[in-house]
């Protein structure tokens, strides 16, 4: 298939990168691998190869779906922390780049500086996937679209109202959305807005499947008519010096029943996790009937595995 031959040896920095079709296809060769292992049909589609796993920021899912990923696949997931290799002890990233693609067959990186996995992306003859930066989370948002397909039976048309910070789960959502033409609303306060550079990217993406994005303080206005309602923590990663002085601020944005009420019926509820319960979402959400959040959970060991079977 064309866009299988299309795919193979790309690398996945963002889901802005790749088109509307190259999306969809990925979205449901995961949904067809989750199909299969749940019918106990193996897939050993990377016997033999293996994936190098850096690991700059610590991980819960990232790490555990990318390596059974990787064994589910037929392959094998090599763990490198900082502490590891000479990346984090003063070698250059080209360097590094230049020897892993002599030794492994794809690098997994989760990191800080977007910048770094750039740069080993350049470097790199192998795919390079972005597990995770500041600026961007792609491999979440994928398990993220796969859920709510599963969920609602498509994504086109939809509106989905993320309530919290303009992070890079935020950043990710919009890209997301243009690619499979999903209305996003981005609720935060002033000064937590998402990255303007993002934001007119992804609504240029949007124009050629018609989603609307946009971003606003209130967030019943962002949740009025959504299908989706979506939260995170509210202090990322190496922000918890900031998480202090955020919870002032973001008071207003806990996703909690009363606010629920504003959403069309049957609209579900997401967190990519981990959760700061009592936070951004109250328990009752969180366990409640409308909450799909760890089958979004689940979804990201069959994200991952459709990302590293089909890139490398």
């Amino acid at each position: 298939m064309d866009i299988v031959k299309k795919l193979k040896g790309r690398d996945f920095i963002s889901i802005h990168d790749f088109s509307e079709a190259e999306v969809a296809f990925i979205l449901n060769f995961g949904l067809e691998l989750k199909k299969e292992k749940k019918a106990g049909i193996a897939h050993p589609i990377l016997a033999g190869k293996t994936l190098g796993m850096i690991f700059q920021k610590s991980s819960t899912r990232t790490r555990v779906a990318f390596e059974v990923g990787m064994y589910q696949l037929g392959g094998h997931a090599l763990f490198l922390s900082s502490r590891d290799i000479q990346i984090g002890r003063g070698e250059s990233v080209k360097d590094t780049a230049l020897v892993l693609s002599r030794m492994l067959d794809g690098i997994m990186i989760r990191t800080f500086a977007h910048d770094e996995v750039m740069e080993l992306a350049k470097w790199a003859s192998i795919p390079v996937i972005n597990g995770l930066t500041d600026l961007l989370h792609p491999t979440q948002v994928i398990g993220d679209m796969m859920t709510i397909l599963e969920h609602k039976g498509s994504l086109k048309g939809l509106k989905l109202a993320y309530i919290g910070d303009g992070n890079n789960v935020a950043h990710e959502l919009l890209y997301g959305g243009a690619k499979v033409g999903m209305d996003v609303t981005i609720a935060c306060p002033g000064g937590f807005e998402p990255d303007q550079e993002v934001l007119s990217s992804a609504q240029n993406d949007a124009k050629a499947t018609g989603a609307k994005l946009k971003v606003v303080e209130s967030p019943r206005e962002a949740v009025l008519g959504a299908d989706v309602i979506y939260t995170d923590v509210w202090a990322s990663m190496g922000q918890e010096g900031e998480a202090e002085e955020k919870e002032k601020k973001f008071l207003q944005y806990q996703v909690n029943q009363n606010l629920l009420r504003d959403a069309n019926q049957g609209a579900i509820v997401m967190h990519c996790l981990p959760a700061k319960r009592g936070k951004e979402i109250t328990d009752e959400v969180m366990d409640g009937p409308q909450s799909v959040v760890f089958d979004e959970s689940e979804n990201r060991l069959h994200a991952h595995k459709a990302i590293m079977a089909l890139v490398m």
